[in-house]
């Protein structure tokens, strides 16, 4: 989804004075929308999720979404293949589905609990029935089961600064160099924009997002070392 269009929904939003949003929107996607500086709400049908649409409008409700949650279990536990994040979302792609009408796949006890446009729910339900050598039955559910998503690991990193780069490799253990690597690929995104800037300063309660990792919010400096390193608190996702 395009700049344009972004800026049509939100046009359209206000001028008619109702809610309207995009599909779901992947981490590039939300950068360039961050760009347009343009007021909106972005929920993917639960806390942090990664994949999220973008909704215009005043009186946002986030229990008034077209976002809907199918369960994919195995039929028959007993004799299931351990599935994957990738066997769920490949089982998904052969069904013939647009990439943008599916958010995030949350895995629990073998389980797959797919957020998607609700229009789908029902062509889902119908034809998804195999996934790898495992039978699998849908159903529409109201809400991830307890426990599905884990807390962030609260942990604390030492820094020399509050840099994106120093943060980065600080947390995910990498090299300098491999560090750099992600930037220069574009794979590091500060609230949803795309970081291009190694030396950004994180401020607390900003969330840094590292394609191919994970995410982390920086919390508070905790404490400092006698060499005058910074501890800091992070919650790792």
């Amino acid at each position: 989804m395009d700049s344009n269009r972004f800026r049509e929904l939100y046009a359209r939003a206000y001028e008619k004075n109702y809610i309207t949003h995009t599909d779901f929107l992947n981490l590039e996607e939300q950068s360039e929308l961050v760009g347009e500086h343009l007021e909106c709400t972005l929920f993917g049908g639960y806390e942090n999720a990664e994949r999220v649409m973008a909704f215009f409008g005043e009186g946002f409700d986030e229990n008034d979404t077209p976002i809907g949650i199918i369960r994919i279990s195995p039929s028959a536990k007993k004799f299931a293949d351990a599935l994957t994040h990738r066997d769920f979302l490949g089982a998904l792609m052969n069904l013939g589905i647009k990439r943008e009408l599916l958010g995030d796949i949350v895995i629990k006890d073998n389980c797959g609990y797919l957020f998607l446009d609700r229009q789908l729910a029902q062509y889902i339900c119908d034809n998804l029935t195999r996934i790898k050598h495992t039978t699998v039955k849908c159903e529409l559910c109201a809400a991830l089961p307890d426990g599905a998503v884990s807390d962030p690991e609260e942990s604390s990193v030492f820094a020399s600064s509050q840099r994106a780069d120093v943060l980065v490799c600080a947390v995910y253990r990498l090299s300098r160099k491999q560090g750099a690597e992600l930037f220069v690929q574009g794979k590091v995104f500060v609230n949803s924009a795309l970081c291009k800037n190694p030396s950004r300063l994180i401020k607390e309660g900003e969330l840094v997002s590292v394609r191919g990792y994970g995410r982390f919010r920086l919390c508070s400096e905790l404490r400092k070392t006698k060499k005058n390193r910074a501890v800091l608190g992070v919650k790792i996702y």
